[in-house]
């Protein structure tokens, strides 16, 4: 796992948390942000998802 990875689902989880808290509370506020923060998240991870496949590639020529 690279560091785009790790961070990124991270922050996906850190965001899960938050939109549910938003939820719970009645927060339409901090529900929002935690969904934005997990999709930011997701974007993170799959971008070094991505570097982790073209480097294995790279590695198997």
């Amino acid at each position: 796992m690279n560091k785009d990875q790790i961070n990124g689902r991270t922050e996906e989880v850190k965001g899960k948390v938050k939109e549910i808290a938003g939820k719970i509370t009645g927060k339409k506020g901090l529900q929002v942000k935690g969904n934005m923060q997990k999709n930011a998240g997701a974007v993170q991870a799959t971008a070094g998802d991505a570097k982790a496949d073209i480097a294995k590639a790279i590695n198997n020529i």
